[in-house]
């Protein structure tokens, strides 16, 4: 009974042993942040504490946030593979511990305002040599989504990407160091030239250029990301964005830690976009690529006059379609909800702005569409009957904003992807 009783406890304990060894985080990432000033930032950072203990657990890392800056010590670093700034950078105190860390092969991942000076010459080691971008130059204003180009695909943090995705809505910086003249920085993702103009405010807003997005020193297992700043109602201190609401966004934070980390790379959750023949059999979501919001049929109706909107992904039969091909290399836009209600033209326009609906198949051409490809996944939309384009009007990035027909003019607000659905 004895024995029995003892090998049964070691049989367990080794049960329990194995399960713990299981459950073993593969890294530990320590973020730090004030979450003290401007309400975006503040609401950024209450973001990211909701986000990254959930891609955490579903990753296999542990991740703990602080505003103890305090714990930036020697003894403290050590127990942490990869440190993250969230809203700041270190106070004076701490900064010679950060510098150790990172030139005794510690990893960084910063986000928007820990990137922010006006004095470089503060320290200058990690605005002009780490950081390379030595002052603050411009911001953009609002905040808004852009779509970002991937400069660098053969980078463990962007070889998963597409050539083109949806950033997050952000406010935007630029600074007075061009990056593409450091020979130690690597440039992983810029705002591709569709996004432009970015900004609502005339006045600060970004027309054309050259505008890095994310890079990493080549000296360092570092990775800065521009974004991480939430729109905002400042009225009610309200936010109105997610800066992880972006599904290659993601991607890109989720293969970038685990680089930092000497983790390698984690295999996608979804297949990667093809440019083959669409499935005329398939369901798709068709995701706006300037928003990064789903084509949606209005509070899941399929009446015939029913606003054919975008609307924050969600994955409901309100926001699949199939494309059946008609003649002559058009198709019809099937709802889900109802297969025999397609995407149409209201009243048959053939004028800019008119807007999209629901509305029972008859073999109109402007039920009809032609589905460009425009690689990686993307596609427009073009009508049969007024030749223009499916269009996100003001290339808006809000909810319940009716899609209408417009000039093809190949911009973000009429380019889709077109995602497979179970």
């Amino acid at each position: 009974m004895f024995v029995a009783l003892v090998v049964a406890l070691s049989a367990g304990l080794a049960v329990n042993a194995s399960r713990s060894a299981q459950a073993a985080p593969t890294f530990k990432v320590l973020a730090f942040y004030n979450g003290t000033w401007d309400a975006a930032h503040i609401d950024f950072v209450k973001d990211a504490r909701a986000w990254f203990p959930q891609a955490a657990a579903q990753y296999g890392f542990s991740w703990e946030a602080t505003n103890n800056w305090g714990l930036l010590n020697t003894a403290n670093l050590a127990q942490y593979k990869v440190i993250m700034f969230l809203d700041d950078a270190p106070p004076t105190a701490q900064r010679a511990a950060f510098q150790q860390y990172m030139q005794n092969g510690g990893a960084w991942l910063g986000f928007h305002v820990s990137a922010f000076t006006t004095n470089p010459s503060s320290w200058s080691w990690y605005y002009n040599t780490f950081l390379g971008t030595g002052s603050f130059q411009t911001n953009t204003w609002g905040p808004t989504r852009v779509t970002m180009r991937a400069d660098n695909r053969t980078h463990p943090a962007t070889r998963n990407l597409p050539a083109t995705f949806p950033s997050s809505i952000s406010e935007w910086y630029s600074w007075s160091n061009d990056l593409r003249q450091n020979t130690n920085i690597d440039i992983l993702a810029s705002v591709d030239p569709s996004s432009f103009p970015v900004g609502t405010d005339p006045n600060q807003s970004w027309y054309g250029g050259y505008y890095p997005l994310v890079w990493s020193n080549r000296q360092y297992k570092m990775l800065y990301a521009n974004f991480g700043h939430n729109a905002m109602n400042y009225n009610t201190n309200t936010g109105l964005s997610s800066t992880f609401d972006s599904e290659q966004q993601n991607r890109l934070l989720i293969d970038g830690l685990h680089w930092l980390a000497g983790a390698g790379t984690v295999p996608p959750t979804t297949p990667p976009p093809t440019d083959g023949p669409i499935s005329p059999t398939a369901w798709h979501t068709v995701v706006n690529r300037g928003s990064g919001k789903c084509v949606d049929a209005r509070a899941a109706a399929s009446a015939n006059g029913t606003a054919i909107q975008q609307y924050a992904c969600n994955g409901s039969a309100a926001q699949q379609y199939q494309f059946a091909p008609t003649s002559g290399g058009y198709l019809r836009v099937n709802n889900r909800n109802n297969s025999a209600q397609v995407i149409d033209v209201t009243n048959v326009s053939t004028a800019d702005s008119a807007p999209i609906q629901l509305w029972s198949y008859s073999g109109g051409n402007n039920q009809q569409w032609r589905a460009e490809s425009e690689g990686n996944g993307y596609y427009r939309l073009v009508n049969r009957n007024s030749g223009k384009c499916l269009d996100v009007p003001a290339a808006s990035t809000a909810d319940s904003v009716q899609l209408v027909q417009y000039t093809c003019n190949g911009t973000a607000a009429q380019s889709f992807r077109l995602v497979p659905q179970p």
